[in-house]
């Protein structure tokens, strides 16, 4: 190079563009310098070596070694020629180049074009169209129902058998009850009686005389010595009552189907998973008044007739099975009653037992007799469950799989027998169905599904009644290939759902699986806290590089609390976990087995020996000279019983207002600011990451992987999604609700509208409701508490009479089967607030008729825990209460004013009972504004309006955070 060309790279230059030399400084580097220097007009090009020529809309000075690349130049002839380049051989339109001490040239136009508009990622951005000032709220998205159905498999059409005949409808047709039919049945011959409606003051007449008469008409049967078959008038006399009754009979529960199906028709309850749907199936059928003394009379007196009708019956049925007259057998056959349950007492009917009409197919709740009849003597039952056994294994044998599954299913009742048959030869589509429709094991269901290929929804169901483990159990021992497949499916749900650790804890059993579950852990270790110290095991037994044996090693000689550093579960982690390079293995064994000496152990949970044992597993892998000298591990003595901690918030209220807030498990505050955004905070107030998106709700993932962010307009609610893995929101829906739960399990979201609780589908792409509770007459009051594993809220429903009946329900999760219904004396919704496994905490205020000081303190509020087992002491806190308790799944909060009148005292505990254990103050807060709670990840956060926050350990021993909330960085 001469001194001339050296002296160019150091002068200053008027440039018209640049090359970039792409392979040396990579593709990131170069797209970032070129939108640096970006103008409107600007163009980029591709050169054939893979250099990029940039050419500036105008020409700018610029010394040539600070420029972003080589600089370019017009020449005289009007070309271009970088910097080095022999001008004199650009013509116009050409582009000169220096490379390996030759000059070569261009034509610009013939280069391929780049567009920097594609390096753009748009998909972290939320969009917001503007409103003008008090416009009307935004308009919900239409909410789409998917509701799992229960599967009703007609077993009977599958086999093709044809209707049962008129003779044997005639002999054995139910009533609407389903399990006894009208004695008219038994007399067809009767002329049909024309329906009289009596007048109305005729019916007390007609009730008091048959009260009248009936009591003598039973002493006559009762002391009459004579044979009652032989005699003329009492069989006359038993006959005609038993047909008076049975009329009116028929008429009752006639009316009873009616109202049945007009509440089915209206709404009430859910079908499969409807508590009230539920609760209606098991009702034990009543015992009707005088059924069974009528039908005693009616056996004394027409006993013969009714026993040569079943007799006759059961002989044409048993000459059918035994000449193998599938068609006529099947079709007249009648289903074996069930066992009846050891407390339900039995009663005397004369129908048949109870038998599938019309179209049989397998009912999905198999209701239960509760009576008996003149075949429902152990021998009869006996040889019709031999009949239908012989018949099913004829049937199999002779290849009618369809013939022999209805036999099992609907005739001997045992559907698990008819799902193992189908499941045998190859028919796991019709076994799935029946298996969830008949309410089999949801382990088997979940195979089932998987093997008939319909992947999703056995995903569905394993996460609905969590079986995914047993599942894939089960899967394993017969196909090792389809339960692997099962198991990527569940650890993409959990991925799907913000859990990364999930996903990655799911894959790592399997070792073929374990490589992909890098990427989970990774993001995984972005979340810190408990989870960064979870994942790191996996990724050091994964053989990660330095930056992840460094990241350990910082987190096991980091100061402060173990819990809250996460230490503590590193240690756990490691001892169970050994790292893949034996050198990096014995560093950090080395490191955890200090740490759990200082520590005191694992923390937890843990039992003494299961400390022991662990810390022995870090010895063995330890330095041995280190191991040698450390002491053991000793836990500190539990405190007594201590008072209740004392917690003030900053005494001046901050710049932005909070409306939600949530420490999260890497010790971060997520924090929503209303129409001012969220922000991710530190500890102590710094601002991490801030998304312009409004929100005044948040609703956190049970695992914190993921949260919503919830903004209302009256009772229309926009709603984005937040990972906090990779930082980013993303739009959802607009949904009108009047409530939203504070929690959710990453995909399930918990709702309340007027119809009762709706379950929404949040990685569906709008509002789709997945499953519902209560609605109809049920009425959900005040608010929905909710955990991970359980739910309760306050029912009213409406008791025959038209008086409410008000009640604590609870739900196990994520499976909403009902556990409980506890029936409330008092309750008042401004004063009470479920807790999600605890009970109902009620807040009383009692006010003083003079008060004894300047202060009122003998004002107070009379606190009390309603759990249904024996009550627990009450507690007198000092002050009124003006807005009643608050609580977020078992910790609740009683906000009161302060002493001065001032600001806030909030007294708060857990579930356990109504004593607090600590009290927070909020000096100088509006008390207009009432303080918030929350309780996630091993903290519980208070907040209020006015921008403070305060968060401790679910104790409140210790603070984790006391911050203002201001708009600075």
């Amino acid at each position: 190079m001469t001194s001339t060309q050296n002296a160019a790279f150091r002068a200053a230059v008027t440039a018209t563009g640049f090359v970039l030399d792409v392979p040396v400084i990579g593709a990131a580097e170069a797209a970032e310098r070129v939108l640096e220097s970006w103008q409107d007009g600007a163009e980029l090009r591709r050169l054939p070596d893979g250099r990029w020529l940039f050419t500036l809309a105008a020409p700018m000075e610029i010394r040539a070694d600070r420029a972003p690349g080589l600089p370019v130049l017009r020449t005289g002839t009007g070309g271009s020629a970088a910097v080095g380049a022999d001008a004199s051989l650009a013509t116009s339109g050409q582009l000169a180049l220096a490379s390996g001490g030759l000059t070569t040239t261009q034509a610009i136009a013939e280069l391929a074009e780049l567009n920097p508009s594609d390096w753009l990622d748009l998909s972290g951005l939320t969009v917001h169209r503007p409103r003008p000032v008090g416009a009307a709220a935004p308009e919900a998205a239409p909410v789409v129902e998917a509701l799992p159905e229960k599967p009703r498999p007609d077993l009977r059409a599958a086999a093709r058998i044809a209707p049962p005949t008129k003779r044997t409808l005639r002999l054995a047709e139910d009533t609407p009850a389903g399990s006894r039919r009208r004695l008219s049945r038994f007399l067809p011959r009767l002329p049909r009686l024309p329906q009289l409606r009596p007048p109305t003051w005729l019916r007390p007449l007609a009730v008091g005389t048959a009260v009248a008469l009936l009591p003598g008409l039973l002493l006559i049967v009762g002391s009459t010595r004579v044979s009652l078959e032989h005699d003329p008038r009492i069989w006359v006399l038993g006959l005609a009552l038993a047909v008076v009754v049975a009329v009116g009979r028929s008429r009752r529960l006639a009316r009873e189907a009616a109202a049945a199906t007009a509440a089915a028709a209206s709404g009430t309850g859910t079908g499969t998973g409807s508590a009230a749907g539920a609760a209606s199936g098991r009702a034990k059928p009543r015992r009707p008044l005088f059924g069974p003394l009528l039908a005693r009379l009616t056996m004394r007196t027409a006993g013969n007739l009714i026993r040569g009708r079943h007799a006759r019956y059961l002989r044409e049925l048993t000459r059918a099975f035994e000449q193998r007259q599938w068609e006529d057998a099947l079709r007249d056959a009648i289903r074996l009653a069930d066992e009846r349950s050891a407390g339900q007492e039995s009663w005397l009917t004369l129908g048949l037992p109870r038998r599938h009409t019309g179209e049989l197919r397998a009912t999905p709740l198999a209701g239960e007799s509760g009576a008996s009849s003149p075949l429902s003597g152990p021998s009869v039952h006996q040889h019709l469950a031999a009949l239908y056994r012989s018949a099913a294994e004829d049937l199999e044998r002779a290849g009618r799989i369809d013939e022999a599954a209805f036999v099992l299913a609907d005739l001997l009742d045992a559907p698990a027998e008819a799902v193992a048959l189908l499941a045998r030869h190859g028919r796991p589509a019709a076994a799935a169905e029946l298996a969830e429709g008949r309410e089999l094991a949801a382990d088997l269901v979940v195979r089932l599904w998987w093997q008939a290929g319909e992947r999703e929804r056995a995903v569905r169901t394993a996460h609905r009644r969590s079986v995914f483990a047993s599942a894939v159990e089960r899967l394993s021992t017969e196909d090792p290939d389809a339960a692997r497949e099962l198991r990527a499916a569940w650890a993409a749900h959990c991925r799907d759902s913000g859990d990364r650790l999930g996903a990655a804890e799911v894959l790592w059993p399997d070792e073929s699986l374990r490589p992909s579950a890098a990427a989970d852990l990774r993001e995984a270790v972005a979340l810190g806290g408990a989870t960064r110290s979870r994942a790191l095991p996996y990724l050091l037994a994964l053989g990660a590089g330095d930056a992840t044996r460094a990241l350990a090693l910082a987190v096991l000689d980091s100061e402060g609390d173990p819990t809250v550093t996460g230490r503590s579960v590193l240690a756990a982690g490691l001892a169970r976990l050994p790292a893949a390079d034996p050198a990096v293995d014995r560093e950090l064994a080395t490191a955890a087995a200090r740490s759990v000496v200082r520590d005191g152990g694992f923390g937890g949970d843990l039992t003494a020996r299961d400390t022991r044992s662990s810390h022995q597993r870090l010895l063995g892998r330890a330095d041995p000279l280190v191991a040698a000298d450390l002491a053991k591990p000793h836990r500190p003595a539990p405190h007594g019983v201590r008072a209740a901690a004392v917690h003030s918030a900053a005494d001046r209220p901050g710049t932005l207002p909070v409306l939600d807030a949530a420490v999260l498990g890497s010790g971060a505050v997520l924090v929503a600011c209303g129409q001012a955004g969220v922000r991710l905070l530190t500890s102590d107030g710094r601002t991490k990451a801030q998304w312009d998106v409004p929100a005044d709700q948040l609703v956190l993932a049970d695992h914190g992987g993921s949260a919503l962010l919830v903004a209302g307009y009256g009772q229309t609610r926009e709603i984005s999604r937040l990972d906090l893995a990779t930082r980013t929101v993303r739009p959802w829906t607009t949904l009108r609700a009047r409530q939203i739960a504070g929690s959710y399990d990453g995909r399930h979201l918990v709702t309340a509208d007027g119809d009762g609780i709706l379950v929404l589908d949040t990685l569906a792409p709008g509002p789709t409701v997945v499953w519902r509770e209560l609605g109809g007459t049920e009425r959900l009051v005040g608010t929905v508490a909710r955990t991970a594993d359980k739910c309760s809220a306050v029912v009213v429903s409406p008791l025959p009479d038209g008086s409410p009946l008000v009640e604590l329900w609870r739900w196990d999760l994520p499976g909403w089967e009902l556990r409980s219904r506890m029936v409330l004396d008092a309750f008042h919704p401004d004063h009470c607030v479920p807790l999600a496994s605890a009970g109902l905490l009620t807040a009383v205020p009692q006010v003083a008729d003079e008060p004894s000081g300047p202060d009122g303190a003998s004002d107070r509020t009379v606190l009390s825990l309603v759990t249904g087992l024996p009550p627990t002491p009450a507690r007198d806190l000092a002050g009124i209460a003006p807005s009643g308790p608050i609580g977020d799944g078992d910790h609740w909060a009683l906000p009161v004013p302060d002493p001065a009148g001032t600001g806030f005292l909030l007294h708060t505990g857990s579930g356990a009972g109504p004593a607090p254990t600590a009290t927070v103050l909020f000096p100088a807060a509006d008390l207009r504004h009432t303080p918030g709670l929350r309780r996630h990840a091993d903290a519980v956060t208070y907040w209020h309006r006015s921008g403070r926050i305060l968060a401790t350990t679910p104790d409140g021993a210790t603070v984790l955070a006391n911050l203002r909330v201001t708009g600075t960085r």
